[in-house]
């Protein structure tokens, strides 16, 4: 079995990554075989979910036609943006208001001082979240911050206390019920927020009965069974089977749903996809961020890095004591890290301490998002638009700040 997360799609050859550990799995005979497989570690629970019920900005990938039977309306037939290009489109005023269902974007975006700026200057920002967080006051000329339900928390409607359905890394559907009272009698759900949302603003649609889907959770399953009845099939029932169900995938059976109908491998354009592209002097060094321990993508509970010994900071650089000593830097120093990237911008960070650390020579690595104002939102996968937190070159200075005391 052969698990990647971030470390392998977050890089501007992250896709053709991908093909090659497929192929390799191909080359062993293991794909469709109990035990072996790809697993791709992905983050909370309805990152895949979300697109396997169609929340996609490719239209090729959602039943249009069924949708479009089902509901009568016309699905948008456009491709819609990716984080990469729904940014840059906000930095070039083509993009008006942001809406997001939970999440961080502010933070968790590259480029963080272009976001921010582009930010500020929607007319409108609403964010539908659990908890604060940057984005929501980092904001739009007009903004709405509407508090909802967690997962944890027990929902209530008018059919009673509801169940929700969650997709696990490796496709496994499943129920999930909130345990906890809610922090306020006066939290709606993000189901009864949209559905709220949708009947302000759209005409009566007498076959989109955004009341009884609010009611009774169990009738928008009914509907996502309606529109994947191959997927979905008896998805009610099924719900709360011991350790969830599977969810179709025909690899998984060595169905290959190919022209050829038969497994193909994927040549890389490239050997490595990595920074050298950019590389002008043994100064550069290249950096990939990562998370502490005690973090959950943007959200920090701590300061105490257990699994790299580190405490009380998080503007850290991590950096080969080969490297070090070569550039001419001790762990006393404060140091500025920029990017070598030349596009006309410079991005830069202040006051960073130096961890030696066992990285190899000529990487470095930083914790995100603090490290993110590095990242260029050009620097990003050519197939996925993946931004490229990882291997981005850049430079590292003596700041100009006063010594680290031990």
């Amino acid at each position: 079995m052969a698990l990647y997360g971030m470390g392998i799609t977050q890089h501007v050859g992250g896709v053709e990554a991908i093909h090659m550990i497929c192929n390799l799995l191909l080359l062993r005979g293991n794909i469709g075989k109990s035990g072996a497989g790809v697993l791709a570690v992905r983050g909370h629970s309805n990152v895949q979910g979300q697109r396997t019920v169609g929340i996609t900005e490719k239209p090729e990938l959602a039943p249009l036609d069924k949708l479009k039977e089902l509901y009568g309306f016309e699905p948008p037939r456009h491709e819609g943006y990716t984080t990469v290009t729904g940014l840059k489109a906000m930095i070039e005023g083509k993009v008006k208001a942001f809406v997001a269902l939970g999440g961080n974007m502010v933070r968790a975006a590259p480029d963080s001082e272009r976001v921010e700026e582009a930010w500020r200057g929607l007319r409108l920002t609403v964010a539908i979240a659990t908890k604060l967080n940057r984005s929501h006051v980092v904001h739009g000329q007009v903004s709405y911050l509407l508090p909802c339900l967690g997962r944890i928390e027990i929902d209530r409607q008018a059919s009673g206390e509801q169940a929700l359905s969650v997709e696990s890394s490796v496709a496994q559907i499943h129920g999930s019920r909130g345990q906890v009272k809610p922090a306020s009698p006066d939290l709606m759900s993000e189901p009864a927020i949209i559905a709220s949302i949708a009947k302000a603003t759209l005409p009566p649609n007498p076959k989109v009965p955004w009341d009884e889907w609010v009611g009774n959770y169990a009738k928008i399953r009914d509907a996502i069974e309606a529109t994947w009845p191959a997927t979905f099939k008896r998805f009610n029932e099924r719900l709360f089977a011991p350790g969830g169900f599977e969810r179709p995938l025909a690899a998984r059976e060595r169905k290959w749903n190919t022209r050829s109908g038969k497994a193909n491998f994927l040549a890389p354009t490239r050997l490595f996809g990595g920074a050298r592209e950019w590389r002008c002097g043994d100064d550069v060094l290249q950096l990939t961020t990562f998370r502490s321990n005690d973090q959950f993508n943007t959200t920090i509970y701590g300061y105490h890095d257990r699994f790299r010994g580190v405490s009380g900071s998080r503007r850290v650089l991590f950096m080969n004591p080969v490297d070090m000593k070569r550039l001419g830097l001790t762990r006393r120093d404060l140091v500025d890290v920029t990017t070598a990237i030349d596009d006309g911008r410079r991005r830069t960070v202040e006051g960073f301490h130096i961890v030696p650390y066992n990285i190899p020579e000529g990487c470095c690595g930083a914790y995100m998002p603090e490290a993110n104002p590095l990242i260029p939102l050009d620097h990003h996968d050519d197939h996925a638009l993946t931004p490229g937190y990882k291997a981005t070159p850049i430079r590292v200075t003596r700041s100009a700040a006063a010594e680290c005391i031990d």
